[in-house]
């Protein structure tokens, strides 16, 4: 169980946080960013189950457990594989996490008609909210693989899978909300031409 007793420390004001496995970086080190990025991709979807919560009870049960799997895959990059034991078993992104992801993609998905355009972001409040988080997850994992492929650097690849389904579960979500599709917001290309 974690427990905060004290919210402010002081050890930041000189720029850098610190590693769950310990050592210190600097804020904007791409992996602080990634798991940053994934922090605030999770605060949008809490911002989304607001419209969720009473219309879409399926779908925002969806959402509680994709928050509390964003938290899982923050621990995670914030305790990168240093080869010394930790002294504990660091948390990890599991592939059943991922499966189940793909699960809910397909259960929600069995429910709409193939698209014959993309979708605009918006149609109703739930759906501009979950297509909002969709672009942080996406924002996440662009970082997630940069940070893998930076020299000394390691990144769980369930982290990377999870990203990727956790923004095409959203994508589906969004569209859901919208009347299952019907009321999703098509483009047009060159419409305003």
């Amino acid at each position: 169980m974690v427990k905060l007793n004290k919210i402010y420390t002081r050890t930041g004001d000189d720029g850098t946080t610190g590693l769950a496995a310990g050592g210190r970086r600097l804020k904007h080190d791409r992996r602080v960013e990634a798991y940053g990025t994934v922090d605030e991709a999770n605060s949008t979807i809490g911002m989304a189950r607001l419209y969720t919560a009473e219309q879409h009870s399926e779908i925002d049960a969806m959402l509680f457990r994709m928050q509390n799997d964003l938290f899982d895959l923050g621990a995670d990059l914030a305790t990168p594989e240093t080869g010394k034991p930790l002294g504990y078993e660091p948390l990890r992104i599991v592939a059943a996490q991922v499966v189940r992801v793909e699960t809910d993609i397909d259960s929600l998905n069995t429910r709409l008609q193939p698209l014959r355009s993309f979708v605009l972001p918006g149609g109703s409040p739930a759906s501009a909210h979950l297509h909002l988080a969709r672009t942080v997850v996406r924002r996440a994992e662009r970082i997630a693989v940069e940070l893998a492929r930076m020299p000394g650097e390691s990144v769980n690849p369930e982290v990377v899978k999870y990203l990727n389904r956790a923004s095409d579960f959203l994508f589906v979500a969004a569209r859901v909300v919208n009347d299952n599709g019907a009321a999703d917001v098509l483009w047009v290309p060159g419409q305003n031409r």
